[in-house]
Parts: C-alpha cells; structure tokens; sequence
C-alpha cells in the first residue's frame, strides 16, 4: 500500500509556497541597528545597504527599492511618460493591469504564445496603433518572454518596454540578468517570492535617467528638500523591510538549489504521467525557482484541470490554478474596451496550467505521492 501524501508532522496543508525565514541573529542585528539610528523610514542606512547588496547580486547599477511590486510597475510607466495605450497580457496577476491603470494609462490585451504562457510577439506586432505608448510583458512562472523579439518591436515603433518580473528574480539567460532587457524591469520582493522582505519590489531602469525619475517620483516627486518637480506618491520601503530583505538574502542561494533540485524530482516523477507536462525555461536560461507549473493536454477535457486541483486540495495539498480568470475578464476591462482581439490560447493556458508545491520543505515523497494522485485521475 502506497503511503499517505501528508502524515502525523507534516505541515497541513502543503503549502503552495513557503515564505524564506531569515536569519534571525542578522535580523535582529538589523533591527538594533534600526533602532539605534532612530531611522525607519526615508530611505535610511538598511535601505541603502539592501539597495547595494541588490544591485550586486543582480547585476543592476540603476536600482530602486518600492514599497511593493504593483507600485514599482505604476512609477516605471510614469517615469516612462506612458499615458496612451500599453499593450499587455491577459494571463497574469491582476496586478499587472491594475499598475497600467492606476498609472493613468489604458491596457489591451493580447494573446499570449500557442500553447504558452507569454505574451504572443506577432500578437503584439498586429495589435499597435497610434494610440499606443507601451508594451508591458510579464515573464509567466518565471519563464522567460522572447524579449529579444519584443525589443525589436518596441524599437521599431519607439514604444517604451517594461517587464514585470514578479516570478523571476535573478533570472539570467545567456549569463545575462534578464533585465537587461527594456527600459525596465520590475520584481517582486513579496513573502511568496524566493527572496522576499515581507513586502516589497525593486524596480531596475536601463539608465540612470530613468533610475532618478524613479526614486523621486517614489518620493512625492521631490528632486530637493520640500521641492517637488513631479506629482510622486510615497512607495518607499521602509526600514523594517530593508531589515528582513538583508537577512533573508543570504539564504537564497541554499533555497534555490534546492528548489532546482526538487524540480528535477517533479520531472522524473511526473514522466511517465500521460497529458501532463512540466513547464520549463529553455536550457539557456537558469531556474527562476519561483513556480512549479504544469499544463493538462489540450486532447483532455477542459474540466480536468480542475478536477486534479480538487482531488489534490482533498489530500491536503495546496495546488493552485493559475491564472484563473484572465485580468481580460475583470469587469473594469472587459467593458472598457481594453478587450479587442481574440484570446483563444491565453483562455486555453487559464483552464489548463496549475501550479504545484515547491519550496524546500516539499520531500520526495510528497512529489511522488502527488504525481499518483495526478496520474490516478488521468488514468480513471
């Protein structure tokens, strides 16, 4: 008799994600030093230290910290001078329509890649009009776009191209950060993400120029004390959140091989499952180790999805459908004429694609009991 997904010690249910813990004696650290400044917020000396220590580990000398992702995306269009249309991706967190929105602009949804998860380039090519300012493409499950192809694009029309990178932290492709890519790019530093501080993103410009425009407009727009040259809003990281980020950092690399590793076992696991497959970055392309993404075949029912969440959420682990609905399908957008081409593979990838367990405290055993599950419904 095969053994039980989760038993007696096991955490209840098995968490799609796991927030990073920190490192508690440099978190404390951090905090008494925090307190000894009497500086919590304002951009103070453990803003500036993680902004540093970032910027190293990325790879980005043009970096500013946010308060959170979403307004990162918002003050990068802003920064931009995006106020026209932006073209973007139905299938991704709300978030990513919502900054275009907020940041005074339109989104228009585009379909994503056949069979993919990213936003289709030909789709984007078809879709530009005098109306359009930007493009905003989101690297899915931190797989990566075909920015080489979406840059040429934005080039052509001199369109501004920013990347939401909520799901690839650190990506590299050819050895390259993947925000070298674009005018920018923005990742999330949200507790669900590999490296976190609690809340929080980071916005990475392609210049200096853009780097300035920014900070301030992240600072009420002030260029000087009390002199404001730009109407900002306040998304700076706090004190405290620079604090968890400086002491969560140093365990991403341990968390990271072993999120590579338990790729490997879904792989090996889910292999002889039929009408699933794992989806993966090309072999260019180091692991994000973000998400573990599968999709069901297109030759199954568009039920069976679902049918494999609810069995896998009946044994306690935490699957997750994603993303479902499309940001398309929001009220706010589908009546606002934001919806104006077909999304026949974007509305295929939402009733297909789901997410595992993965994070280090997945074990073998856990994946292959999930890979039974998956393959005992297929099978039925």
């Amino acid at each position: 008799m095969s053994s039980p997904v989760l038993t007696e010690g096991d955490s209840v249910p098995l968490l799609l994600s796991r927030p990073l813990a920190p490192d508690s004696g440099l978190l404390q650290a951090h905090i008494a030093t925090m307190a000894a400044n009497a500086r919590y917020s304002n951009m103070g000396p453990l803003h500036d230290m993680l902004r540093e220590a970032l910027g190293a580990h990325l790879g980005a000398p043009h970096l500013a910290l946010m308060a959170n992702a979403t307004l990162g995306l918002m003050l990068a269009l802003r920064a931009l001078k995006v106020g026209g249309e932006v073209i973007t991706t139905p299938f991704t967190f709300a978030a990513s329509a919502h900054a275009i929105s907020w940041a005074g602009a339109t989104p228009v949804f585009v379909d994503v890649e056949p069979g993919g998860v990213n936003i289709d380039a030909e789709a984007i090519a078809a879709a530009i009009t005098p109306r359009t300012e930007a493009i905003l493409a989101v690297h899915a499950f931190g797989l990566p776009c075909d920015c080489a192809a979406l840059q040429k694009i934005a080039t052509q029309h001199g369109l501004a191209l920013v990347f939401d990178a909520a799901h690839a932290f650190d990506l590299r492709q050819n050895d390259q950060p993947i925000h070298r890519w674009g005018d920018a790019t923005v990742y999330s530093t949200h507790a669900t993400k590999l490296f976190h501080t609690a809340e929080g993103g980071v916005v990475v410009s392609r210049d200096a120029e853009i780097n300035t425009a920014v900070q301030q407009l992240a600072n009420f727009g002030f260029h000087a004390p009390g002199q404001a040259s730009a109407i900002g809003l306040n998304a700076k990281m706090s004190e405290m959140h620079a604090a968890l980020g400086l002491a969560v950092l140093p365990q991403v690399a341990q968390e990271r091989a072993a999120r590579v590793a338990l790729r490997e076992t879904y792989s090996r696991a889910l292999a002889g499952v039929a009408d699933i497959t794992l989806l993966a970055a090309t072999d260019d392309c180091t692991d994000s180790a973000q998400f573990l993404a599968c999709r069901v075949a297109d030759s199954r029912p568009e039920s069976t999805r679902d049918e494999i969440v609810d069995d896998l959420h009946a044994n306690g682990i935490d699957a997750r459908a994603y993303f479902n609905p499309l940001s398309s399908s929001f009220p706010h957008y589908r009546d606002s004429g934001s919806v104006r081409f077909p999304l026949p593979h974007a509305k295929s990838a939402a009733k297909r694609v789901f997410c595992l367990p993965f994070h280090s405290g997945v074990s073998p055993r856990h994946v292959d009991s999930i890979a039974r599950i998956i393959a005992t419904h297929l099978s039925a």
